[in-house]
Formats: C-alpha cells, sequence, structure tokens
C-alpha cells in the first residue's frame, strides 16, 4: 500500500470518526485499515488520531494533515485525469449551499452545467447549517449573511433582497402593520439556532444605511428555510426572508408584503473555499458558473450587485 492510498484511508476513519465503520465501508479488514494508519503516522513523525474506545478524533496535527491529504489528492486526481480527458473538467466536485438557494437558482440551471462538463461528478449538498469545509471535505461552500471570521477565501457574488411577509390569514387576524409602533402588536417568526440563546428582531434599514433591530415577541424559532416559510403560510407570524423561490407565492396571494419602507439590509452571498496556491479548474469553473446564475437572479430582480 502506497502513502496515497495511507491518505485515502485517514481521510475515512477522519470523517467517520470510527476504525470500524471504515473497515466496514471500504471493505478490507480493521486490522489492515489501523496498521496503514499506524504506519502513515510513523512516515509523518506525529500522531494523527486520537483513539478511543467510542470514537477516533483528529489531533492538531491531524487536522492540518487532513486538510493538505485532500489537496494532494485533488491535485493527483485532476493530474492523472489531465491528458485522459482531453484537458476538460473531470472528478468529483463537492458543494454546499443554502437549501432555498439549491432548489429555486441552482438546480433549474444545473443541467446545462453538467451536459457542458460531462466527465464531472457534482456532489451537492444543500442544508442552512454551517457545515466545517475543512473538516467535512467540500471544495466550496456558499454562504449568506455576514461572514465569521475565518482562513477561508471569501469571493462576493452578490446580495439577497430581502422582504418582510406573513399570510393573509395572518393579517386578517391581527392586522396589516403600517408603522415600526405597530409590531408592538404583532408576532415575529424568529430564525436561527433553537439550541438557546436569545434570537434577533425585527431587523430594518435605517436612512444612512445603518442596521437596526426592533425587538419583537414570537412563539416559534426555526432553523431552516423551508420551515421558516411554512410556518409563515400557517399564520404564525411575520417573517423577513430573500424574495427569490417566493413570488409565486406572493402573485397568489398566500403570502403578502408589508412594511416595504423598513426592509431588513440585503443578504451578502460569498463563495468560501480554502486557501491553496492553486485552485482545482473544477472549482474555478463552479464558482464562475454560479456567478452566472446569480447575475441572472440579479437581472430578474430577486437580487442586486455589490
Amino acid at each position: 500500500m502506497d502513502q496515497l492510498d495511507a491518505m485515502r484511508l485517514f481521510i475515512r476513519v477522519a470523517e467517520l470518526e470510527s476504525f470500524t465503520r471504515s473497515a466496514e465501508q471500504l471493505g478490507i479488514p480493521k486490522a489492515t485499515l489501523s496498521a496503514a494508519i499506524r504506519r502513515l503516522e510513523e512516515q509523518m513523525g506525529t500522531r494523527l488520531l486520537h483513539r478511543t474506545t467510542r470514537r477516533v478524533q483528529l489531533t492538531t496535527d491531524g487536522q492540518l494533515c487532513y486538510a493538505r491529504c485532500q489537496e494532494l489528492l485533488a491535485d493527483m486526481e485532476e493530474f492523472n485525469g489531465l491528458f485522459r480527458h482531453g484537458g476538460r473538467l473531470s472528478g468529483q466536485l463537492r458543494v454546499d449551499m443554502p437549501s432555498r438557494m439549491a432548489r429555486h437558482l441552482v438546480i433549474p440551471a444545473l443541467p446545462a452545467f453538467l451536459a457542458d462538463h460531462p466527465d464531472l461528478q457534482l456532489m451537492l449538498s444543500s442544508t442552512d447549517r454551517r457545515v466545517d469545509l475543512v473538516r467535512e471535505g467540500f471544495d466550496c461552500v456558499v454562504r449568506m449573511g455576514a461572514l465569521e471570521s475565518s482562513s477561508l477565501v471569501a469571493r462576493p457574488l452578490g446580495h439577497y433582497r430581502q422582504i418582510n411577509c406573513a399570510s393573509a390569514a395572518y393579517l386578517t387576524r391581527y392586522g396589516v402593520p403600517e408603522t415600526l409602533t405597530d409590531l408592538a402588536e404583532h408576532r415575529l417568526i424568529h430564525y436561527g439556532s433553537v439550541s438557546g440563546g436569545r434570537e434577533a428582531g425585527f431587523e430594518y434599514q435605517q436612512s444612512d444605511g445603518s442596521r437596526a433591530v426592533l425587538a419583537m415577541t414570537g412563539a416559534l424559532t426555526v432553523n431552516d428555510s423551508e420551515t421558516y416559510l411554512a410556518a409563515a403560510l400557517a399564520g404564525l407570524g411575520i417573517i423577513q426572508m430573500p424574495r427569490i423561490g417566493v413570488e409565486e407565492l406572493l402573485a397568489s396571494g398566500k403570502l403578502v408584503m408589508v412594511l416595504p419602507q423598513w426592509q431588513a439590509p440585503p443578504l451578502p452571498v460569498h463563495a468560501l473555499y480554502a486557501h491553496r496556491r492553486q485552485l482545482s479548474p473544477r472549482v474555478l469553473a463552479f464558482i464562475h458558473w454560479l456567478g452566472g446564475v446569480l447575475n441572472t437572479a440579479i437581472d430578474e430582480g430577486s437580487m442586486e450587485v455589490l
């Protein structure tokens, strides 16, 4: 077994956090897997994994090795296919993005992209949770909202326009708010972590462009965009979300815009990827294509330029 094979085994153990499950998935004896990882650690001159009876975790050096192994294996895969595919994009590309973006923007446009790159295999994760790009092995992720400080490279793609809206049934019951003061008599569906902590209230942009937050009551907090929208349709309160994907609901009257003069600031959209000396052509091509998809949304008014 060469070092590249050992690196592939190490990545699988790091991701599954288990020698037993990794050996089962790989179809090799657990003893063979353990021996390969020990040899890799000897070659590297450091312990890569903390082993306990319950789970396996990366050491600090193991985290660095995990990220570097992914880069090296991706480079080798790309090198091996360089001439075999006539210079065309090939191999696997792992991307994560918010679920509503995937559903309403990316998936409808994806057939053309994959037709242009028939040797490319795209693994698209669409979730609203914050994945760990390096630890979970993603080539790039797309994020909405303010970015946290990190070592990742961020490429701006645009801004999502946000709107305030509620169901017609909710507004019939509670009335239509005309001013910020009226919100004292209304409920806000909160979006964010459900594990505890106080959620932000009604956001709006002041005349000077700054962001302000008005505290509001609400009986429900969710952490998924589809659930957030479903809660509004059920008449549970007012929501603030990107306009993309709700046009039909607005046109049908199931959702109604409120307080258009007090909209929340636009949500910035970024593509994030790990810093590398030379970014994979697969990642560059996908980000470039995604920028074109979002530019179409800008032309249609769902997004705006930076």
